[in-house]
C-alpha cells in the first residue's frame, strides 16, 4: 500500500513538474529549446555557421552528460542572410511560433538593433549576440546577455597598440556604412580623442557588398600610416587587396567582427602582416582547460570541423549557458535564468572568466591580438615594426 502511494505521490509530481515547466514557453520535461537568427547564408555566412557550430557543440557535449537535469538543449536555428529585416521575421518566428525559451548568437549588429527589441518586449533572454555594439551593453537590458568585448574596448586596445608599439599616430578608418560600422568608428575616435589625436580619414563601403576600391583611393590620397577597419571578411580582403597593389603601405588592423580565419582564406599572400583584434583566447592554444575541451567537443559534434575564434567564441555562449540553467532551478524560467545569472556573478569557463551583476551585462572585457602570415594566423602581443 505504502508503495502504491509512494508511486502515485511519484507520478503526480512528476506531472505538476511537467505542466509548470510547460509554462514556460521552450523548456519541456525533456528538453530546452534555444533559438537563432544568423547570417548562415550569403557573403558572411561563415560567420553564423561557426557561431552555430560551436553552440552545438558545447550543447552536445552537456547532452552526452545527460543533459541539464535530464533535459537536453536544443538549437532551432534560420538564415538572415545578415540582413536586418530577415532578422525581424526569424525572430518573431522563433518566439511566437517556434516558442524559444531564449535566443543565442545572433550575428551582427545592425541585425541584433533589429532583433534585440522584440526579445525584450517578450521578456525572452538574449544571449551572446556576436556583436561587440556599445547599445546592448547598456546595464538597462537585464534580459542581453554579452560574453565577447566590445567594440571600444577592441579599437581602444588597436590605437593603444598602434601609438605604444610604433608611434604611430596617423590613423584612418574604413567602416561598414551602417549601425556596426559606425559604432566602430565611434570606438576609433574616442581611442583618439583620449590621446588628443584626430582621424586622418574615412572611408566606407555597403553592407553585403565589396564595393571598396573608391575608399582605397580616397584614403590613400590622406596618407595614413595605419587604417583600422570595421568590416566583413569579403570587403576587408577586396580592400586590402586593392591596398597592396596601389603600394599603399600602411598598416592594416581588423576588429574580431571581421572573421579571422575567413579573411586569411580570402586573403591569401596579400594578408601577410595584417592584425585583427580577437575577443577569445587563441582556439589552438594550450593556456586554457577551457581550449581543450572546446576541441575535443568541437571534433565529437563534427568530425570534420577545424577550430576557429567564431566557434570558440560560440561554444563559450552555449557553456555559460548551461551553468546559468543548472542554477535556475528545477523549473527553470526566464526570469530564474536571468536571476541566476546576476546572482552567480562571476562564471570560470575552463579558465575564462565571465562577470555579470545587477547593472552589468558585459561580460568579458578582454582583448587578444594576433597576425596573419602565410595564410595562418599567430598570437601576437604587439605589433611587429
Amino acid at each position: 500500500m505504502n508503495k502504491c502511494r509512494t508511486g502515485a505521490l511519484a507520478a503526480l509530481l512528476w506531472l505538476v513538474a511537467t505542466a509548470a515547466g510547460a509554462q514556460t514557453p521552450g523548456v519541456t520535461a525533456d528538453r530546452i529549446l534555444f533559438g537563432q537568427s544568423a547570417a548562415l547564408g550569403g557573403p558572411t555566412a561563415d560567420l553564423g555557421n561557426e557561431m552555430r557550430r560551436g553552440i552545438l557543440a558545447a550543447f552536445e557535449e552537456v547532452n552526452r552528460a545527460g543533459g541539464v537535469k535530464g533535459r537536453r538543449l536544443e538549437l532551432r536555428s534560420y538564415d538572415d542572410r545578415y540582413e536586418p529585416e530577415l532578422a525581424i521575421a526569424n525572430t518573431r518566428r522563433l518566439i511566437k511560433d517556434d516558442g524559444v525559451f531564449a535566443l543565442i548568437g545572433e550575428v551582427g549588429t545592425t541585425t541584433s538593433a533589429a532583433s534585440e527589441p522584440i526579445a525584450r518586449a517578450a521578456g525572452v533572454p538574449f544571449i551572446a549576440p556576436f556583436t561587440g555594439a556599445e547599445f546592448l551593453r547598456d546595464p538597462a537590458l537585464t534580459h542581453v546577455v554579452n560574453v565577447r568585448a566590445s567594440y571600444f574596448e577592441e579599437t581602444e586596445a588597436m590605437v593603444e597598440r598602434l601609438t605604444t608599439d610604433l608611434g604611430i599616430t596617423r590613423i584612418g578608418v574604413l567602416y561598414q556604412d551602417d549601425s556596426y560600422g559606425r559604432t566602430g568608428l565611434a570606438g576609433v575616435r574616442r581611442a583618439l580623442d583620449r590621446r588628443g589625436l584626430e582621424l586622418v580619414g574615412t572611408g566606407t563601403y555597403m553592407r553585403n557588398t565589396s564595393a571598396v576600391k573608391t575608399a582605397v583611393l580616397g584614403l590613400n590620397q590622406r596618407n595614413p600610416d595605419a587604417i583600422i577597419i570595421i568590416g566583413a571578411y569579403m570587403p576587408s580582403a577586396v580592400f586590402t587587396q586593392w591596398a597592396r597593389k596601389l603600394g599603399v603601405k600602411a598598416r592594416i588592423l581588423n576588429i574580431s567582427f571581421v572573421g579571422s580565419d575567413a579573411l586569411a582564406s580570402a586573403l591569401g599572400q596579400a594578408g601577410d602582416g595584417v592584425y585583427i583584434t580577437q575577443v577569445v583566447p587563441f582556439p589552438e592554444g594550450g593556456s586554457l582547460p577551457l581550449l581543450s575541451d572546446y576541441r575535443k567537443a568541437l571534433v565529437a559534434n563534427d568530425a570534420s570541423a577545424k577550430p576557429s575564434f567564431v566557434s570558440l567564441e560560440g561554444y563559450i555562449a552555449g557553456r555559460l549557458t548551461a551553468e546559468v540553467l543548472a542554477r535556475a532551478g528545477d523549473l527553470p524560467s526566464r526570469e530564474s535564468f536571468l536571476s541566476a545569472l546576476t546572482t552567480t556573478g562571476k562564471f570560470d569557463i575552463g579558465g575564462f572568466v565571465l562577470n555579470y551583476g545587477p547593472g552589468d551585462n558585459r561580460g568579458s572585457e578582454q582583448v587578444f591580438l594576433t597576425m596573419i602570415q602565410k595564410g595562418d594566423i599567430y598570437s601576437a602581443t604587439r605589433l611587429a615594426p
